[in-house]
């Protein structure tokens, strides 16, 4: 039987090794240059916007602390999974988490490249259902600025990004096999986005999970092969040049027929109110 897989790290990273150890659904097998899964490597110049979290006490050194990605949408304004910062992955509620910061600038996660950023306030979205995991989404407030230009602008409801076939790349630093084999360095893989029909035949509400259209959103391809995985969770998912989608939960990664799961954008401004930010980068910060 296939297992829903959330997207965060779910036990901390004192060593490399331990990485391998985290239980995840056996998936399809990614060729030998798979990275994030079916994906490539990338200067996180080419885009700024994708943060790693990090918690040294939590996930410790190896790399950097990381176990969730993040999307700049303002200059001290993050959006993450919601998932993420539960206390089954932090092992205390976030605001306990004393050295919880934001990595940018960085590509590979064992350089000193960037910033580390503590994060000032935590947001989670009172709706978000665990179960379902609808409404994944949270709000990271930081405490110093990033750069001008660091920040995605997001897709409003009605965007043609959000249409099926549209191409769209998925950003992380998380599993690059389905295996727990973690990657050091930003990786990008390309993905399409699918309707909402073939997603619902994916996920119809087995054991597997249930796609729900008004929140969510989902790419891959049908092959499968190409997908977010462990450590992605929370990360960007861009299309047309805006951001789309935030890596959520799926079954597997990279399977056929189970394509990727996504927060839906246009979704968290309905809900945070950000409807008529969404063309520009400020992102209610």
């Amino acid at each position: 039987m296939r297992r829903l897989v959330a997207r965060a790290l779910a036990r901390p990273l004192v060593l490399a090794a331990a990485a391998t150890a985290i239980p995840l659904a056996s998936a399809a097998p990614a060729s030998a240059d798979s990275i994030v899964v079916g994906g490539f490597p990338v200067e996180v110049s080419d885009s700024p916007w994708t943060v790693a979290l990090s918690s040294r006490d939590r996930f410790g050194g190896t790399r950097a602390g990381q176990f969730c990605g993040g999307v700049a949408v303002g200059r001290t304004t993050v959006l993450t999974a919601a998932h993420c910062l539960g206390e089954d992955v932090l092992g205390s509620p976030p605001e306990r988490v004393r050295d919880l910061s934001v990595i940018a600038g960085r590509t590979d996660l064992v350089s000193d490249q960037g910033r580390e950023i503590p994060v000032r306030d935590v947001w989670v979205n009172p709706a978000h259902d665990d179960v379902s995991n609808a409404g994944d989404f949270a709000v990271l407030t930081l405490s110093e600025a990033l750069p001008a230009g660091s920040a995605i602008g997001m897709a409003a409801e009605g965007d043609p990004a959000y249409r099926p076939d549209t191409r769209a790349l998925v950003y992380g630093w998380g599993d690059t096999s389905g295996a727990g084999d973690y990657a050091n360095s930003l990786r990008a893989a390309r993905v399409r986005v699918l309707s909402d029909a073939s997603c619902e035949r994916a996920y119809p509400g087995s054991d597997d999970g249930r796609y729900l259209a008004g929140s969510m959103l989902c790419a891959g391809e049908e092959a499968g092969g190409r997908d977010s995985c462990q450590g992605d969770s929370g990360g960007p998912l861009v299309a047309q040049g805006r951001l789309v989608g935030l890596v959520s939960w799926g079954s597997g990664c990279g399977r056929p027929g189970s394509p990727g799961v996504y927060t839906r954008v246009s979704a968290v401004l309905r809900t945070l109110g950000w409807d008529h930010q969404a063309a520009r980068q400020s992102g209610g910060a």
